[in-house]
């Protein structure tokens, strides 16, 4: 099987203003010259972690969806990122965005209730188990990084590459590094962590810390800290599938 070659985006966020944040993405994505199959943005990356739903959401035909569907378009690659969707209800939602304008979504089924998530925002029900290049991928986000059950990799739903998107914040970086390492070991596949980076308009600072790392639990990629950094990685599948035959702790999972 074909590797799979990945884009992380960390950045800085214009607090609330979508606008000034697609003009910058848009900037970001235009320097990629490396070949790409998928380029992960931030959690929320038009808006930051905002609590202000009803007057910052858009619907799927809004401007943010149609932005994703163009740049996947003129990248030739996946586009994936979440940000704040009404459809009857306000949620904080992860699409996945191929080429071809399919848009594929998930809904954020831990909501950071520490910071008011749960009150302006509908807990999706459900994570998505996505393809590319036949590599299976879910794609999660920011506060799910802390519960493994909802995380596992199973027999019947299984993945090769788990995605965090996220604003996570720099008084918990400690948490986000040992997470990160804890789902890729447990559950034997590639992981990616996207974090921002900056002061949101709370006060809070992100330290970025975004990193790819491999099955056996080593960091194959790494951003500078509290730096904007974009870099690209390629996922081995035959180092992926020889790991997870000679030593199948899948296989035994509970």
């Amino acid at each position: 099987m074909e590797n799979l070659n990945i884009t992380i985006i960390q950045s800085d966020l214009y607090w609330e203003d979508k606008e000034a944040n697609l003009h910058a993405f848009s900037k970001k994505i235009e320097s990629i010259t490396e070949a790409t199959d998928l380029i992960i943005l931030p959690e929320m990356f038009t808006t930051g972690f905002s609590m202000k739903s009803k007057e910052l959401a858009e619907t799927m035909e809004g401007k943010t969806v149609s932005w994703m569907k163009q740049m996947a378009k003129e990248k030739n690659c996946v586009i994936t990122g979440s940000f704040i969707c009404k459809e009857n209800k306000y949620y904080n939602r992860l699409l996945w965005v191929s080429p071809n304008g399919v848009a594929r979504r998930y809904d954020k089924k831990h909501l950071f209730s520490m910071g008011g998530e749960d009150k302006h925002y509908t807990a999706g029900d459900k994570r998505v188990i996505v393809t590319l290049k036949d590599w299976r991928i879910c794609p999660l986000i920011c506060y799910d990084l802390r519960f493994p059950v909802f995380s596992r990799n199973t027999k019947r739903d299984p993945y090769d590459v788990l995605i965090y998107v996220a604003n996570w914040p720099g008084l918990r970086s400690e948490a986000w590094k040992t997470l990160l390492l804890a789902r890729a070991i447990e559950n034997q596949c590639y992981v990616a962590g996207v974090n921002r980076v900056g002061v949101d308009g709370n006060f809070v600072m992100h330290p970025g810390l975004s990193v790819v790392i491999d099955p056996k639990g080593h960091p194959i990629c790494q951003t500078e800290t509290e730096k904007e950094d974009i870099q690209t990685v390629t996922l081995v599948w035959e180092e992926l599938e020889t790991f997870r035959k000679k030593f199948p702790v899948l296989k035994h999972a509970d």
